[in-house]
């Protein structure tokens, strides 16, 4: 069976990220086929058209499906797997600064408009122990100087997931704009998983 690997992007990313295009190259040259889908309408994420767009990928979700979530990215994929029937498994998910709340500082600097499209992510409920039935391996990278993604959501992880946590030091938030242009950590543990 093909192993295939699904890299869902950022808000406001794109799949020509430098990360993203490291990722998937070093990936394909180990066997996997790897997906990079450019999600809907990226400026103005939305949960449900997210949600439909890796199910249309994806189609039939088995032992040889992996997520690698970049960002609110990891929050698609999390609420994609809350919508399969419970005897789907996959193998397993990578979280890169998984994000699930604007912080204070962001809403003053962002405004308005921000909170509008960040509101469902962060107010719609997440079924934690339908996620849990798909898979045991869960894998969060986080950076200890992310402007988004704060330390404290190691924790939710752990707890919710049983999720291993890695803390990088100085990947920002894991973008271009941070110097970040690979990610041997996420690749590693992708393996690690595959194995």
């Amino acid at each position: 069976m093909e192993k295939r690997i699904y890299i869902i992007h950022r808000w406001d990313g794109s799949p020509e990220e430098p990360m993203h295009k490291w990722l998937k190259n070093q990936l394909e040259k180990r066997g996997f086929k790897v997906l990079v889908p450019n999600m809907p309408n990226s400026a103005k994420p939305e949960i449900n058209s997210w949600v439909n767009k890796i199910k249309e990928i994806v189609k039939n979700p088995d032992k040889e499906t992996y997520f690698i979530g970049h960002s609110i990215g990891c929050q698609g994929v999390l609420r994609y797997l809350e919508t399969l029937n419970t005897d789907i498994k996959i193998r397993g998910a990578i979280f890169i600064a998984p994000w699930m709340k604007l912080d204070q500082k962001t809403i003053e600097e962002e405004g308005e408009e921000i909170i509008e499209i960040a509101k469902p992510w962060m107010e719609t409920p997440i079924n934690w122990s339908k996620i849990k039935m798909h898979t045991n391996k869960f894998t969060c990278i986080f950076s200890d100087n992310d402007p988004y993604v704060p330390l404290s959501n190691k924790k939710l992880f752990e707890e919710k997931l049983g999720a291993k946590s890695i803390i990088e030091k100085n990947k920002g938030h894991f973008t271009e704009d941070d110097k970040v242009f690979e990610n041997k950590t996420a690749l590693n543990e992708l393996i690690n998983i595959a194995n």
